[in-house]
């Protein structure tokens, strides 16, 4: 027997199962930030706490810290997480 519901379909495909949970964001112009998912809305606006901007040359990285950090929708790329 499945307890899933309709709404349980809907949220795996949203942002809900990240919250609270650390994530890479690539951005349009390139930039990859790395932080704690905080809150999110429908247009993918999000609210990243801790961020740091990673920077990578060859095979070297180094990461900026940004602190509380607000992300336009518009300007995301791809969403994963950022745990290894």
């Amino acid at each position: 027997m499945s307890w899933a519901g309709p709404e349980d379909i809907f949220l795996s495909t949203s942002l809900a199962s990240y919250l609270d949970k650390k994530l890479l964001v690539l951005l349009r112009d390139g930039r990859k930030l790395l932080g704690i998912l905080r809150s999110f809305d429908q247009f993918a606006n999000a609210v990243l706490e801790g961020a740091c901007e990673r920077v990578i040359i060859g095979d070297l990285y180094c990461d900026i810290p940004l602190g509380l950090y607000v992300i336009r929708g518009e300007n995301v790329v791809l969403i994963g997480s950022g745990e290894r």
